[in-house]
């Protein structure tokens, strides 16, 4: 048998992928009134439909869990309209999109909250981090414990928001449990500082994380979850004294839960693979569905991966933004297209959907 490609196809579950490039979640904010997906994004994501599959921009569950301006939303029946015409747009095409479901917790601002309320967090612990808020970044604001009577209702915001993606056409979602948001705040213990049943040992802060992906996964199936994790990440402020026995103990809970995949982010997020030691090879070993490798990776790493047994597909992020054509610039040894870093957060087509495949793969696509 040959050696796994980038370039090979992929049964994820039941869902044939084209390819092992997956194009990684990306912020964009370009969400219209009401929090709503607009024509904009459908051209955006369909122009990069050849990905063998697409993580959407993370999407809040609710009000609660927003906390950037102009971020999309599945929580409204306007929002499942707005995202059925993206994922109609990427199955034109023979595309594959799933929807990342958010919740941000602390990292969020009075503004975006209903009438100007404190953010919520597993503790009243302010992230040193920022925010996006009324066209200008700023510090997050205070946020303040949740009640234990309230974290039932959180698990049942991921729910419903998993009900929805399936409403809008999704062929999946993954539960957003990295990067310093909500539940990875419950996870780990630079965040977590509660004495009740999600708090102290390991087993109690994992345990929000894994009520949401099993609630999700009942709802929608487990061959259609999977989840994003960041065990070393100090993303937005985040922080453990003990990753490598946490994050084997969530890796063991969620492959009992027979999800489809863990997207798993190795080093800081955006930054340095060897941020902290971690041995990823154990959680890989912990977890008998697919495993997405995400970080700082080009081709040579990602086939090195992929044949090492490393991972079974290769999350790009960055790359996917000026090259639409990514799969094929990749395939082909093309030069890759940078981006405009003053258009990455909020604005129109420019920066957006302006960015060009190059002529060669364009030529090749048409000739295929």
């Amino acid at each position: 048998m040959s050696e796994p490609s980038l370039f090979s196809s992929y049964d994820l579950g039941s869902v044939r992928l084209a390819n092992r490039v997956v194009m990684a979640p990306l912020t964009r904010n370009r969400a219209g009134a009401g929090l709503v997906p607009t024509d904009l994004m459908a051209e955006y994501y369909g122009q990069r439909a050849s990905a063998g599959l697409i993580i959407t921009e993370a999407s809040q569950v609710s009000q609660q869990g927003q906390g950037y301006q102009d971020t999309p939303g599945i929580y409204t029946d306007a929002q499942v309209a707005g995202w059925r015409k993206v994922t109609d747009a990427v199955h034109a095409k023979g595309g594959r999109i799933v929807l990342q479901l958010w919740h941000v917790g602390r990292v969020s601002h009075v503004d975006l909250q209903e009438n100007g309320a404190a953010p919520v967090a597993p503790s009243a612990i302010r992230a040193e981090t920022k925010t996006v808020v009324n066209n200008g970044f700023v510090d997050v604001s205070e946020p303040r414990a949740l009640a234990l009577d309230e974290i039932p209702g959180i698990v049942d915001d991921f729910r419903r928001a998993a009900a929805n993606a399936i409403a809008a056409g999704f062929d999946g979602v993954e539960v957003h449990g990295a990067n310093g948001y909500l539940l990875d705040q419950f996870a780990k213990d630079g965040a977590n500082h509660r004495t009740d049943a999600y708090g102290g040992a390991i087993e109690s802060r994992a345990r929000l994380m894994v009520e949401v992906t099993a609630a999700v996964a009942k709802e929608v199936g487990a061959e259609r979850t999977g989840i994003r994790l960041s065990p070393v990440s100090p993303a937005n402020g985040i922080a453990t004294s003990d990753p490598q026995p946490l994050f084997e103990h969530i890796v063991e809970r969620l492959d009992a839960l027979g999800i489809a995949y863990i997207h798993v982010v190795e080093g800081a997020t955006g930054g340095p693979r060897d941020v902290a030691p971690f041995d990823y090879g154990a959680l890989r070993s912990r977890f008998s569905g697919t495993y997405i490798a995400n970080n700082g990776f080009d081709r040579t790493l990602a086939e090195a991966h992929l044949a090492e047994g490393k991972a079974h597909l290769i999350a790009f992020g960055r790359p996917f933004i000026a090259n639409p054509d990514l799969v094929a610039r990749l395939r082909d040894g093309l030069p890759l297209a940078q981006i405009d870093p003053q258009t990455l957060y909020g604005g129109g087509a420019k920066g957006y959907t302006d960015y060009p495949v190059a002529a060669a793969a364009d030529a090749r696509e048409h000739a295929a």
